[in-house]
Order: structure tokens, then C-alpha cells, then sequence
């Protein structure tokens, strides 16, 4: 009979080899956590800047570091607006999630910024992605096909005009937010109910028939069952605070046990 194992942890100096199918959600620059993904075998990093501690001082410093160590970086901006999509670019990310996309008429204007004319708006920066000097035209197309702008589906209007937004030339792909989808389309808190999971699947059957990517903050097991069975390209599969929450748990739930438990000399504490 088929027994689960436990993964034995790396041992000290080895690094697993990276899967850019695994993402671990960032709310801050923390180098420590970036580097233990990284050493555990996560290939990607979802940085939230729009609900984090980031500011440009640490994007600027903090992304290239990841990218460094090997980790894709997916930027959820602050917001729909030109100048946090393009900072993030021009620091180097190499996804630029946008938050609150209402509509597809809406992310035909704010994905623009994330595409150099003439295929989208996106301004120029002599910085690092051009090696801080000048650009050509085969830069420019490199830029534009390499990093990819991803509308964030997590309001009422996207998700009914989800055909249309993956249509559009700037759009390379979908990150769900489903906690705000599911306030959005009035189910109230997100608890992985039978409305959600059919929203999830209307979006990832959407993209595939758009040959798009999708990706998907999967916390549970059950997320994690749909983004694998329902063709994900990426998964945000822990956030650093929950990360932090479950450890810090386990080592007090073990310690509150044996506390609770009779010595093993037949005496009570």
C-alpha cells in the first residue's frame, strides 16, 4: 500500500532545483524567506505591492536581488495606474500583475502601459533592463515579448468580459484574486464554495481556449487539486505571513502537548 513520506528538508548547502510552476507570496523585501523558498525548490516570487511594506527603495533592490537567485518575480502593482506598472518593469520584473481590472475596456487602457508603442503606452526608461544606456527597436521587441502583463481578475465586470480581455494583444495571461471575487460577486467572504470554483473554472477555461496563462494563489489543498487538474501555468502556493502563522503554530501546538501530557517518570506538571 502506497505510503505518503514527508520530503526530507535539504540538507545544509544544497538547493533543490527551481520549478517556476511554484511561487511563494512575498509582503515585504524579506531576503531571509526568499532565500529558503529558493533553497526548498520555489521558482517564483508574487510580490504584493499593492497590500505589502514595499516602497520603490526595496523594489528597486529587492528584485533584481530575486532574479539573482533564480526566482521568477511577478509584481502585483499597487495599482491600475501607468507609473506603478512601468516602475515595476523598469526594475526588472518579469510579470506585472494589475489589480482591479474592471472591465475589458479598462484593461485595454492600463495593460497598455506594460507594451512599448506601437503595440501598447508603455514609456521608456534608460535604466537597468536597457543596461543603462540606449535601446533599438529589436530591444524594444525583446521587452514587449519577454515580460508579460497579467490583468488581475477579481471584479464582477472582468470576469463577465473575460473572452474580451484575453483577446487583447497586451494581455499575455490572468492572475485570479478569488477573495475579492467572491466579495465582488456578492458571495461574501471567499470560502471555497461550489460559486467559486465555478468562477476558477470559467477562468482557466477561458485562457486555455485563448492559449494564455493563468495564474492562481492556491493556499489550500483543494486550490492546489484545481490549479494542477485545470492546466495552471503558475501557483502561489504559501504567503509569507501564513508561512510564518503555521510554523510558529506547529512548534507550539508540539510544546503545548507535552506540557499537557503526564511525565514520563509517572509524574503530572
Amino acid at each position: 500500500m502506497y505510503k505518503r513520506c514527508a520530503r526530507r528538508p535539504p540538507l545544509q548547502g544544497e538547493t533543490v532545483e527551481p520549478n517556476r510552476r511554484y511561487a511563494v507570496w512575498l509582503s515585504g523585501p524579506n531576503v531571509a524567506a526568499a532565500e529558503i523558498a529558493r533553497q526548498i525548490g520555489y521558482g517564483a516570487a508574487v510580490l504584493d505591492i499593492e497590500h505589502g511594506t514595499f516602497d520603490l527603495a526595496d523594489l528597486e533592490r529587492f528584485i533584481p536581488f530575486l532574479k539573482a537567485i533564480g526566482l521568477e518575480v511577478v509584481a502585483k502593482v499597487l495599482g491600475p495606474e501607468r507609473g506603478p506598472i512601468q516602475q515595476a518593469l523598469d526594475f526588472g520584473a518579469d510579470v506585472v500583475a494589475i489589480p482591479h481590472v474592471e472591465n475589458a475596456a479598462h484593461a485595454a487602457v492600463v495593460t497598455g502601459y506594460a507594451k512599448f508603442p506601437p503595440l501598447g503606452d508603455r514609456s521608456f526608461a534608460g535604466g537597468r533592463t536597457s543596461s543603462y544606456g540606449g535601446f533599438t527597436d529589436e530591444w524594444v521587441s525583446a521587452q514587449d515579448a519577454q515580460t508579460r502583463c497579467y490583468p488581475m481578475i477579481e471584479d464582477a465586470g472582468a470576469i463577465e468580459e473575460i473572452d474580451a480581455i484575453l483577446a487583447l494583444d497586451t494581455v499575455d495571461g490572468v492572475f485570479i484574486g478569488p477573495s475579492d471575487l467572491s466579495l465582488r460577486r456578492d458571495r461574501g467572504a471567499y470560502a471555497r464554495t461550489d460559486g467559486d470554483f465555478a468562477d476558477l473554472a470559467r477562468i482557466s477555461a477561458a485562457a486555455r481556449t485563448a492559449g494564455k496563462p493563468w495564474l492562481l494563489p492556491a493556499w489550500s489543498p483543494e486550490e492546489k487539486r484545481f490549479a494542477v487538474d485545470h492546466g495552471a501555468d503558475q501557483m502561489a502556493l504559501t504567503m509569507e505571513h501564513g508561512a510564518l502563522l503555521a510554523g510558529l503554530s506547529a512548534a507550539h501546538d508540539v510544546m503545548t502537548g507535552i506540557d499537557r501530557s503526564p511525565a514520563l517518570n509517572g509524574s503530572n506538571r
